[in-house]
């Protein structure tokens, strides 16, 4: 393996899994306070998106691991977009 290759896999990169998203007016942004209730447009199993450096790669679903959750992938993207997404050129 190449010193560049090497490098380049040990990049760390932003993982966000996505759970849903709204529009919402400024006045209800502003009026959330710690205890409101943010619904989303999503079923509570519908499958979440795997975001890399803001670049969807990959689809799941929510799994509780101990008292953590995370996500069981069931779907990957091609290898160029793995690696588009983890382009420090992107915004």
């Amino acid at each position: 393996m190449t010193a560049d290759l090497e490098s380049i896999l040990k990049l760390d990169v932003p993982v966000i899994v996505r759970l849903g998203e709204r529009v919402a007016s400024f006045d209800e942004v502003i009026a959330w306070v710690p205890g409101s209730i943010v619904e989303l447009e999503k079923s509570a199993d519908g499958e979440l998106e795997l975001l890399v450096n803001n670049v969807a790669i990959a689809k799941g679903t929510a799994v509780k691991v101990g008292e953590n959750f995370g996500i069981r992938i069931s779907f990957v993207g091609d290898l160029k977009a793995k690696i588009e997404a983890m382009s420090e050129n992107r915004p």
